[in-house]
């Protein structure tokens, strides 16, 4: 048995990671509105943060590129699903629906993340988590502000899936890959994977991947396109996915899917401080209702403690990790 899972630090990155998340919405808007696609957004945002880590990453690989290579495949499933994928689902989705459907779909993953548990490794739900999943969502739902029945385009739901299958696999491979990978490892190979995927449709004209290199308005200042472009790269991207992924090795998969739902709750807030956008009352019943929601998955959790098999928790090998929960990144 190894020593306890430090679920103080695990739950602090996976909120600092759902945050950052948040950020990302704000940021790309000010690009999106001066004639960026989002495709190229997603892009630019995954592209610079691989290469911002791509020295610390060789680092913390010094003596275990063996352990890279036996990854690749991980780190490009990673790559392909939870980067590309996610980013893509959830962008091409909000062509077809209001972003708030579009959120809603994506994070409907984590129920995914739940049924890939049960039926991969017989991690059957408890009464806690099944409560704990119906107020989340509940939660999510009001946060959203959906409830008043906008109409919903199958080509947008279909997209939304896609991001969800996306998330899901975000939270499962980042709990579940080598244990001797660092995890800023994981996030730049993926991220540089991404990159390359995004950047080959564009070539092959099935992205459009459109950008403006002039001015561009963000929380009502004028300012160079670089400053949201620095912003969605190293906090939407760089810190977002170092401690999410860090985060979900501590946590294990289930738990640190149901914290991210927090994401939305911090856009919500982002985009009230930085734009303007004041949350309503029902915003904030449904923020209560997602805390909740996390609380009871964690008392399940407590209640049983090693109901996470060992192979999902990340071992003292695992320098980044155990570097990122002391440093709080």
């Amino acid at each position: 048995m190894g020593s306890p899972r430090p679920a103080g630090a695990g739950l602090g990155l996976a909120l600092l990671s759902a945050a950052t998340f948040g950020t990302s919405g704000t940021f790309a808007r000010s690009l999106i509105d001066a004639g960026w696609s989002a495709d190229a957004a997603v892009a630019v945002r995954v592209g610079i943060a691989a290469l911002l880590l791509a020295v610390p990453a060789a680092v913390a690989l010094r003596g275990r590129w063996a352990v890279l290579r036996r990854s690749l495949g991980n780190v490009g499933l990673f790559g392909l699903l939870a980067v590309g994928g996610a980013q893509l689902g959830f962008f091409n989705a909000v062509r077809y629906l209001p972003v708030g459907v579009a959120l809603l779909l994506e994070y409907s993953g984590i129920v995914l993340v739940v049924l890939w548990m049960w039926a991969r490794h017989g991690e059957r739900p408890r009464r806690l988590t099944i409560a704990g999943a119906a107020v989340a969502v509940a939660g999510l739902i009001l946060v959203l502000d959906i409830i008043g029945g906008a109409a919903i385009d199958p080509v947008g739901v279909l997209w939304g899936m896609v991001a969800a299958v996306g998330l899901a696999t975000y939270f499962v491979l980042s709990a579940r890959v080598d244990p001797q990978l660092p995890s800023i490892a994981l996030a730049c190979g993926g991220m540089a994977f991404g990159a390359a995927i995004l950047v080959l449709l564009g070539v092959a004209g099935a992205l459009p991947l459109d950008a403006t290199f002039g001015t561009v308005d963000f929380a009502g200042h004028t300012m160079s396109w670089l400053a949201p472009v620095a912003g969605l790269s190293l906090i939407a991207a760089v810190v977002a996915y170092v401690t999410g992924i860090a985060a979900a090795r501590l946590l294990g998969a289930a738990l640190s899917s149901f914290v991210g739902l927090t994401e939305v709750l911090f856009a919500v807030l982002i985009a009230w401080l930085v734009l303007g956008e004041l949350p309503s009352v029902v915003q904030g019943i449904g923020g209560t209702l997602i805390i909740a929601g996390i609380a009871l998955v964690r008392l399940d959790q407590l209640r049983t403690a090693p109901a996470v098999p060992d192979d999902l928790v990340a071992g003292p090998a695992d320098e980044a990790g155990v570097n990122l929960s002391r440093v709080s990144r």
